[in-house]
């Protein structure tokens, strides 16, 4: 889609991609959590890029930024979460 597309074809992909693997996991329920404990699916995505991009060689310094913010918006998405419960 990005290859056709561009930019908007990659917001696209990536709607298509992690709307119907998020709808999978909680909307149809092949995950359920009990407790009061919370799992950020962002965090697992953000560090695995980066060591998926470390392994290839690719710019480290770049992907501790990547890391970084990965860090910042799943503490910050389960902050809001545990506003609202």
């Amino acid at each position: 889609m990005v290859e056709s597309w561009g930019p908007v074809g990659g917001w696209m992909a990536a709607g298509f991609i992690v709307g119907t693997a998020w709808t999978l996991n909680h909307g149809v329920g092949l995950i359920y959590q009990t407790g009061a404990a919370w799992i950020d699916m962002a965090w697992a995505a953000g560090f695995g890029l980066f060591a998926a991009s470390a392994a290839s060689g690719d710019n480290v310094g770049k992907g501790l930024t990547n890391a970084f913010m990965a860090i910042i918006g799943g503490t910050l998405g389960g902050l809001i979460l545990s506003f609202l419960g």
